[in-house]
């Protein structure tokens, strides 16, 4: 295959990829088992094809996805990545730099380096803090808690460690905690306030529980924005009661760490520089494409005594403080310049542009409340705060089984009629819809008109209920 063809085919498959973006079509389209079966088959190879053929197919493919990037999308977390972190990315796979060592990618290497040392000072991190870019939060908690294990746990004491997180700590927490070797009566889920903040006093009270019963409370998790509500934990307190128990407080920013660069909203945040350890997202509020994730340590020495190796076919690739080798600083040898990607929309952008593009979630979200709260039977079960609200339709005569079943089906309705995705989630034991409003290319006349199609979606299936 000549290389013409192939460049070709790449710039076919770009043009491809800005048209999709912008003619916003089908928010969520899930293929239908006859077709999912097509694919299955399309998976192995066969005989050589024309490369454009190829390139048709995985268009088709693609089709069945949902936008997490569609302006309209307001479930999970979404990913409004610019396209400033496609051509980041592009770069990025371009070069195919092993950014394992300093030695294979010196360049962006000093990049990632760079970049690290700026997130951290604008967390409130000491000099000493240091960190690495990861897939993404997952591997972001994975490796704060094993620091956390590792700093406060000797072997031989790892059977009676516990951790300590909240009912609405993100599930990538325990998955990480069990990665480590820890069984489930080691992880305390503790209990929130009205607020669905972690429970301070009953923090206290878990890990007073704990030592009277001879186990060996060893960390705290933290949330800045979960998941259900945006909720921040009362990050100093926690971090001063961490400080009296000798515990390691990790903080779980995946989703809110981003607010440190915003312009109006920071000080909701800076209770982050209290951390020992600190996963951030950059492909949720920094508006990347996915796997773009980063973890930040108080002291990056510590990432050193946990992860780093040798072997005799590493030799020359010895690093020193000022020359670091990235793969003794985590669990991945082989791993890409994600540093670029982010490092591309930022110089092209500018940090107040992407605090500007923060804030105007943070504005969605109150459009979002206000608009519901001029309408009847509407409840605003958990206020605007980083960009997500949480609601629930509430007619009279409806018992609380009929109105799970009656919001779960606004929910299915606009997704069906390709208006708008908010999804439901469960808070106080019922069935809540729910929207992240963190789209820079999402406007307030955007959510009024989400809502005035939600209300009269609401009110027609609630009364087919009662025909």
């Amino acid at each position: 295959m000549m290389n013409d063809d192939i460049w070709g085919a790449a710039r076919g498959a770009l043009d491809r990829i800005a048209a999709d973006r912008a003619r916003r079509e089908t928010i969520v389209s899930i293929a239908s088992p006859e077709e999912a079966a097509a694919f299955r088959a399309l998976a192995a190879p066969g005989a050589g094809r024309a490369i454009a053929e190829v390139v048709g197919d995985a268009e088709r493919i693609f089709a069945h996805r949902v936008r997490m990037d569609h302006p309209r999308f307001y479930g999970f977390i979404p990913s409004p990545a610019s396209p400033l972190s496609l051509v980041g990315e592009l770069l990025a796979s371009g070069y195919n730099a092993h950014a394992g060592s300093w030695m294979q990618s010196s360049g962006p290497a000093a990049i990632e380096q760079g970049l690290i040392a700026w997130l951290a000072e604008r967390a409130g991190l000491p000099d000493s803090a240091g960190g690495l870019f990861v897939s993404g939060g997952s591997m972001a908690n994975l490796t704060g808690l094993m620091l956390a294990r590792d700093r406060m746990l000797p072997p031989e004491e790892r059977h009676r460690g516990v951790a300590y997180v909240s009912t609405q700590t993100h599930s990538s927490v325990a998955k990480g905690l069990r990665v480590l070797g820890f069984l489930p009566e080691q992880i305390r889920k503790v209990a929130v306030d009205a607020e669905r903040r972690l429970d301070i006093a009953a923090l206290g009270e878990a890990i007073a529980t704990d030592r009277a019963a001879g186990r060996a409370p060893f960390a705290v998790v933290a949330s800045c924005g979960t998941t259900n509500t945006g909720s921040i934990d009362d990050l100093h307190a926690i971090a001063d009661l961490a400080a009296r128990e000798r515990l390691w407080l990790h903080v779980d920013g995946a989703y809110g760490a981003s607010v440190v660069l915003s312009g109006r909203h920071r000080a909701l945040v800076d209770g982050l520089a209290r951390a020992d350890s600190l996963s951030w997202d950059a492909h949720k509020w920094l508006f990347q494409t996915y796997c773009c994730g980063m973890v930040l340590v108080r002291d990056r020495r510590h990432l050193l005594e946990s992860f780093a190796t040798s072997a005799e076919y590493l030799q020359d690739a010895a690093a020193g403080d000022e020359t670091p080798n990235f793969w003794d600083y985590g669990v991945e040898l082989t791993r890409p310049a994600r540093a670029m990607k982010l490092w591309f929309t930022l110089q092209v952008m500018g940090e107040r542009a992407v605090g500007e593009a923060i804030d105007h979630g943070f504005m969605l979200a109150e459009t979002l409340a206000e608009a519901l709260g001029e309408r009847p039977h509407w409840r605003i079960v958990s206020p605007a705060q980083l960009g997500i609200v949480t609601f629930r339709y509430e007619p009279p005569g409806y018992d609380g089984s009929e109105l799970d079943a009656l919001n779960t089906a606004i929910a299915r309705r606009m997704i069906d009629d390709n208006v708008a995705a908010p999804l439901t989630t469960r808070l106080d034991d019922a069935v809540v819809l729910r929207a992240c409003t963190i789209s820079p290319d999402a406007t307030a006349d955007d959510i009024r008109a989400m809502v005035a199609e939600l209300d009269t979606r609401a009110q027609a299936i609630a009364a087919a209920i009662r025909a």
